[in-house]
């Protein structure tokens, strides 16, 4: 008799509270409550999906938010996981997708979007307007949906078959598979784990050909895992999801230059270990052994010749005196010089401010706004939008910027039709080849590992290659233990025309942040003009240091999302970065003129021992 916890939606018609599915932040709490006690209980779970995406609202613990702890905490859940998916609806999926083996019902779907609110992007309806037969079907064609579509793709590990009208309530002999191919993918799990397994692997295999599934297992495999198989099961979760989608790059074809930098890395992890890792805390050992010896004597000699001195004091009348101490200022931030003029300060004309009549704010002249003012209204505090090349010239140390793995670009790997002009467009017009730009820096001497999301390639989407870029800046950051950023300037989610192969990114690229915030290093997140969707609900929610520039929206779904979806409307300043801090979602509101102090005094004050400047 096995054990094993359920974690799953309900989908009841007629029941208000359930949403048809869409679990609410809460709801998505309780699944990872139950997440630990499986891990204290040491228990597989089993997941079943069946949502249209969860409930876009932004009250505590946050819709984005809670996806984005979910997949942390399953990243490294020391339990075997299986999840079986029916109804795939995009980031509600993935709070409880991120499994060992990943199963699909064959009638089923996994998205990254409803074809209706792709053919609403597409097509560019205005709301409340709905979209042609014509287009709902071009665009559920071109998304990739179905259960063969995920499984050539290699998002999912298997399809369960289902009736031809799909599964039903009072389908037994469909949920007796189902139940069998639960069972079997959680023995498959365990015994990838086990060094004595090659004639049980066998016999599941010869089970798994056969037409009718068995009332019994004749196979026995117990569901515990030893300490050195959970961490087996963790390195083979890990290598799934890193490897997962990275085949549509094209990287393999790259094999002289592969080789090279794996190469290199293995220099750098060597270099760095020896250099940061054996002989600092080697130093780390005499450097605490010297003071405390000091302290030691300090306080046994002060014992000896406090009392002497205080009769020397009495005798000789003598008022004591403190030396006042002086302390040295910080020389490492220096005014940069202007290197970068924003292109809007090159127009005379005047602009008015968003908040003039709340706040009484008199029109500004463009020069100085985005020139000396840099984009703030010297009145009200509000910040207009910048470039992003206004960021890499004016916060980080003049000329320090290097960036890395330019050559991966974006692609179309669904070929979606009419989408390679639309990415052609975009890489002539940006001179950039991806939506993120990896790079390292320095800050005030402090060097840092860097990955900037820009509003100007397709307004910050994440797909495959911007995913790729990520893990792998991520992983440059923790193998040279140096602190790694995370700049937003603008994200819009995940990239529909890439389906769920962007949907993939989020576990993904929080599997990355997960390994890398566990080795030590230091991950902040900088919030800027408008984040929203996927990439706030996985791998940038999940940070423990979260910051806003000021006037900055954050959060899960837009408005006309969150009325078209709730029915209800939401005030104005409902995604504003005030409103993410009163929820606990973000630590800061940073002004943007003390952007380069900000990230100076976070790198001193912030992160663990294991820093290289530590």
């Amino acid at each position: 008799l096995h054990q094993v916890i359920v974690i799953g939606h309900e989908k009841g018609h007629g029941e208000e509270f359930r949403n048809g599915g869409s679990a609410k932040p809460w709801g998505n709490e309780k699944a990872l409550r139950y997440m630990r006690v499986a891990e204290t209980e040491g228990i597989p779970i089993h997941f079943y999906i069946f949502t249209p995406g969860a409930y876009p609202i932004e009250d505590y613990p946050g819709a984005a938010q809670q996806i984005a702890r979910n997949l942390y905490f399953m990243s490294k859940l020391k339990v075997p996981t299986v999840a079986f998916i029916s109804e795939g609806g995009s980031g509600g999926a993935e709070a409880i997708g991120l499994a060992d083996i990943r199963l699909m019902a064959s009638r089923g779907y996994y998205s990254v979007i409803s074809p209706e609110g792709a053919a609403a992007i597409e097509g560019k309806l205005k709301e409340g307007e709905r979209p042609s037969r014509e287009l709902l079907e071009f665009c559920a064609r071109q998304l990739k949906i179905t259960a063969e579509d995920n499984l050539r793709l290699g998002t999912i590990d298997r399809i369960v078959p289902e009736p031809p009208l799909g599964a039903r309530r009072y389908d037994y002999q469909f949920f007796k598979r189902l139940r069998y191919e639960m069972i079997r993918a959680t023995d498959e799990v365990i015994l990838r784990t086990k060094s004595l397994k090659a004639f049980r692997s066998y016999a599941l295999k010869r089970k798994s050909e056969e037409e009718n599934p068995p009332d019994e297992f004749d196979i026995y495999v117990r569901w515990e895992l030893s300490e050195v198989e959970i961490e087996k099961l963790l390195d083979l979760r890990s290598k799934k999801y890193r490897g997962m989608s990275r085949h549509v790059l094209g990287l393999s074809k790259r094999c002289l230059k592969d080789y090279f930098e794996k190469t290199q890395d293995v220099g750098l992890r060597l270099y760095h270990d020896l250099r940061y890792g054996l002989l600092k805390q080697g130093q780390r050992v005499i450097q605490r052994m010297i003071e405390d010896l000091s302290g030691e004597g300090a306080a046994f000699l002060k014992q000896l010749t406090e009392p002497i001195k205080s009769a020397y004091d009495l005798l000789a009348s003598k008022p004591r005196r403190t030396r006042a101490k002086v302390v040295a200022e910080e020389t490492a931030l220096i005014d940069l010089p202007e290197l970068y003029v924003s292109p809007l300060a090159l127009e005379d004309r005047t602009v008015t401010c968003p908040n003039a009549e709340t706040h009484g704010c008199p029109d500004i002249w463009v020069p100085d706004l985005y020139g000396e003012f840099c984009g703030v209204c010297p009145n009200c505090g509000y910040h207009f939008p910048l470039e992003y090349q206004w960021y890499l010239s004016n916060i980080f140390d003049a000329k320090s910027v290097k960036e890395f793995n330019e050559d991966i670009e974006a692609g179309n790997p669904l070929g979606f039709e009419g989408y390679d002009k639309k990415l052609a467009l975009a890489k002539k017009r940006t001179g950039r080849n991806s939506g993120i730009i990896t790079f390292q820096a320095r800050i005030g001497g402090i060097s840092l590992i860097c990955a900037m999301l820009i509003a100007d390639f397709r307004q910050g989407t994440v797909g495959v290659a911007e995913g790729e870029k990520f893990i792998q800046a991520c992983d440059r950051a923790r193998i040279t233990k140096r602190p790694f950023l995370a700049f937003v300037h603008t994200t819009g989610g995940i990239r529909i025309h890439e389906g769920t192969l962007g949907v993939v990114q989020m576990p993904r690229c929080t599997m990355a942040v997960r390994e890398y915030i566990d080795a030590g290093g230091l991950y902040l997140v900088v919030y800027d003009n408008n984040s929203y969707a996927g990439p706030v609900a996985s791998f940038l929610g999940c940070s423990p240091y979260q910051f806003a520039i000021r006037s900055t929206r954050i959060g899960f779904a837009g408005p006309r999302v969150i009325r078209e979806t709730t029915g209800e409307d939401v005030p104005p300043d409902y995604h504003s970065a005030e409103n993410a801090l009163r929820r606990g979602h973000i630590q800061g509101i940073w002004d943007r003129r003390e952007l380069r102090k900000k990230l100076y005094e976070a790198f001193l004050s912030m992160g663990g021992k294991n820093l290289y400047y530590r």
